[in-house]
C-alpha cells in the first residue's frame, strides 16, 4: 500500500469514529492531514469530502426513520406542519434549507480565509473552535430535565444554522446540534437522534459541494478517495451504536477543551 493510500485509509477510519463523537470529525481529521503533509485547503476540503461516506452509515442505520419521513411526505400540510407524525419531516427539511443558507456562506469565508493561513495558524484556529465548541456543550449539560417531544420551527432553523456553521474545522456539527436540543428543552436521545438524522443530507451535500468546487473528488487521486470513503461508510456504520453509548457517559465537553488546547498550543509551535 502506497503511503498516499494509507493516509486516506487511515483518514476514513478517523472520520468514521468521530462523526459520532461531539468532537469536530472534520477538524480533527484536517488536523491529522495537515500534520502529514497536507496544505489546510486541500485538508478541510477531503475532510468535508468524507462526511459521504459516515453519511451512508447513518443513512443505514436509521433507514426506518427515513423511509418513514419519506412515506409522511405526501401528507404533510404546511398548517401542521410541527403536529403529530409530520413533524420530524418539517424539522428535517427546514432545518436542512437553514444549514445550506448559512454552510454555504461559512463555506466561502472558509475556502477564502484558509488559504491565506500557514499550516500553523490553521491548527490553531482549529483549537480555538474546539475549545468554544466544548463550552458550549458545557453549557447544555447544565441544563434541567428536559420536557418537549416533537421539534419546533425555532428548532429547526436553531439547529439548522448551527449545523451550517459546523463547515468550519473545529465546530462540532453534533456537539453544537445536541447542544442546541438540550438547550431547547430535548432529552439526550430524542436530541441526538435528530441530529443525526440531520446529519445524512447535511453530510451529502458538504461532499457534493467540495466536489463541485474543486470539480472533482478534492486533493486526492480516485483509488485513495475510494479507500477513504469505503473505510469512513463501514467503521462509521460499525461504531454508530456504541460510540452513541459513549457519548452519554462521556464528559465530551472536556475532551473537546484538552484537543483544543492541544492544537493550540501544537500550532503555536509550528509557528515558532
Amino acid at each position: 500500500m502506497d503511503r498516499a493510500t494509507l493516509v486516506a485509509l487511515v483518514a476514513g477510519i478517523l472520520q468514521g469514529i468521530f462523526e459520532w463523537l461531539p468532537i469536530s470529525s472534520e477538524g480533527n481529521v484536517a488536523v491529522f492531514l495537515t500534520a502529514v503533509g497536507s496544505s489546510p485547503g486541500a485538508a478541510v476540503q477531503f475532510s468535508l469530502f468524507l462526511h459521504v461516506g459516515t453519511a451512508l452509515s447513518a443513512s443505514v442505520y436509521y433507514r426506518e426513520e427515513i423511509l418513514e419521513a419519506v412515506r409522511l411526505a405526501p401528507d404533510w400540510r404546511a398548517s401542521d406542519a410541527f403536529d403529530g407524525e409530520t413533524a420530524d419531516l418539517s424539522f428535517l427539511v427546514i432545518a436542512t434549507f437553514a444549514s445550506f443558507c448559512v454552510g454555504l456562506l461559512a463555506y466561502l469565508t472558509l475556502d477564502h480565509v484558509v488559504g491565506e493561513l500557514s499550516g500553523g495558524l490553521f491548527v490553531a484556529g482549529v483549537g480555538v473552535l474546539l475549545v468554544a465548541t466544548g463550552v458550549f456543550q458545557r453549557l447544555a449539560d447544565e441544563q434541567p430535565i428536559s420536557t418537549r417531544t416533537t421539534p419546533t420551527l425555532v428548532d429547526a432553523v436553531l439547529v439548522g444554522a448551527l449545523q451550517g456553521l459546523a463547515v468550519l474545522p473545529g465546530v462540532s456539527r453534533s456537539g453544537t446540534t445536541v447542544g442546541a436540543l438540550l438547550l431547547r428543552g430535548h432529552d439526550g436521545p430524542e436530541s441526538f437522534r435528530l441530529s443525526f438524522l440531520l446529519s445524512v443530507p447535511a453530510a451529502l451535500g458538504a461532499g457534493a459541494l467540495t466536489v463541485l468546487d474543486e470539480g472533482g473528488i478534492p486533493s486526492v487521486d480516485p483509488l485513495p478517495a475510494l479507500v477513504a470513503l469505503t473505510a469512513a461508510a463501514i467503521v462509521g456504520y460499525l461504531t454508530i451504536d456504541a460510540l452513541m453509548r459513549v457519548v452519554e457517559r462521556v464528559d465530551f465537553w472536556a475532551v473537546c477543551l484538552g484537543l483544543g488546547s492541544l492544537a493550540t498550543l501544537g500550532g503555536v509551535v509550528l509557528l515558532l
